[in-house]
């Protein structure tokens, strides 16, 4: 029943936790257990594998499982929550059902009662719901996860992520899955036209009964916003939003009530640079393509090019992916795809530089991406870095960090 599930354990009681670790374990779960919040917080928001479930004490030492479950929804989709209260949290469980948890269960409570409880409040596996379309990693099937239930909703929806990303891809796959498929999609792109309440409202006929796709709607004329959030008190439309990841978009020009209104519902991508697995996967998806074009096909992207596009930071995201693979299968001469056809304006500097300087580079990049993921937490960045406290401090100090 719970085979190949991984499961967050947030529970103080030593005897409690470890017997339910224990019967999870058996049951064939992979199980986290926390304590504290303090520690379950980074472990639920950024887990190294994607979650199924989290069950929470509603009384914890640093404090209440509805504060860790309200601190996860301000920023994220967390997965869906079996809380264990005793007689006197009910109302605040039944509270917390209402605000988006998945279930509750009084304390005493009945073990198989509980697994059947905890079974069905999971959600079916993303690898058996659907074929990869972000990519192969964990963050990247939660975001294809996401785009599904976005596509069974019809409440505005907001995709935010860097350049390069494909949110605009995403958009249109929610509308394709949609009930509103037979509608049309019209994209008013804000970035790169002056998108006023004129263009607005001739966007809005169009659209109908349809989805109306705003890219960068942080750069949509004030005037074009009053006239989005008129139509948005009774619209006939269904509306998706694209925003890139900048810190205070209210700052830049942006309705605060608009703002609000996107993120009740929102998708972060990832960037290219946290996903190296995925940035290898989607060369592969997108060679045959351009091999296709070629005279003379070539066999295939060689593994030491692999692994430079899984050490490369992508800036560009899969944009600047596909445009080093695009000029690299046309240039590549050796019957596959070389490291040096994809990065041909570092070979020959990267020829030239000590093998110290170059561990040192990656060193200075995977602890960069760790302190990022954890927002800073030293602790929790050896964890994901699988070194111990003090050699991560050593090294930070030795890299300039």
């Amino acid at each position: 029943m719970l085979e190949g599930r991984r499961i967050v354990l947030v529970e103080d009681d030593e005897i409690m936790g470890a017997s339910l670790v224990q019967r999870l374990t058996l049951e064939g779960a992979e199980v986290q257990w926390h304590r504290q919040i303090s520690r379950a917080l980074p472990a639920i928001r950024t887990p190294r594998k994607s979650l199924d479930a989290v069950i929470c004490d509603i009384r914890l030492p640093d404090g209440t499982g509805e504060e860790l479950y309200d601190t996860l929804t301000r920023t994220s989709h967390p997965p869906p929550f079996l809380f264990i209260t005793g007689q006197g949290g009910i109302d605040q469980a039944v509270r917390l059902i209402r605000s988006g948890a998945a279930d509750y269960i009084a304390k005493p409570f009945d073990i198989a009662a509980f697994l059947t409880r905890l079974a069905t409040i999971m959600r079916p596996r993303a690898d058996q719901e659907m074929p990869p379309e972000t990519g192969i990693t964990a963050a990247a099937r939660t975001v294809d996860r996401q785009v599904a239930e976005a596509a069974a909703r019809d409440t505005p929806l907001l995709i935010r992520g860097a350049q390069g990303l494909g949110k605009l891809r995403l958009a249109r796959r929610v509308h394709d899955l949609s009930e509103r498929r037979a509608a049309p999609i019209v994209v008013c792109n804000a970035v790169r036209d002056r998108v006023g309440a004129t263009e607005l409202q001739s966007a809005l006929a169009e659209v109908g009964e349809g989805t109306l796709v705003v890219v960068g709607i942080g750069d949509l004329d004030p005037a074009a916003q009053d006239s989005l959030m008129a139509a948005l008190s009774a619209p006939p439309f269904r509306l998706i939003a694209t925003l890139g990841l900048q810190g205070d978009d209210v700052a830049q020009g942006l309705r605060a009530d608009l703002l609000s209104l996107l993120q009740s519902h929102e998708i972060v991508v990832p960037p290219l640079a946290d996903r190296p697995d995925d940035a290898v996967w989607l060369a592969a998806q997108l060679f045959p393509g351009l091999n296709a074009r070629r005279k003379v096909p070539l066999i295939g992207i060689a593994a030491v090019a692999e692994e430079a596009i899984r050490a490369h930071g992508w800036p560009g995201n899969g944009r600047e992916l596909r445009a080093r693979l695009m000029r690299a299968v046309e240039a590549a001469e050796s019957g596959m795809v070389m490291t040096a056809d994809l990065f041909p304006e570092r070979a020959a500097e990267e020829a030239m530089r000590p093998l110290s300087e170059v561990r040192d580079a990656a060193e200075k990049a995977q602890i960069l991406a760790a302190l990022d993921r954890t927002q800073g937490q030293v602790g929790e960045a050896a964890r994901l870095l699988r070194v111990s406290r003090t050699t991560l401090w050593e090294k930070m100090q030795k890299l300039g960090l």
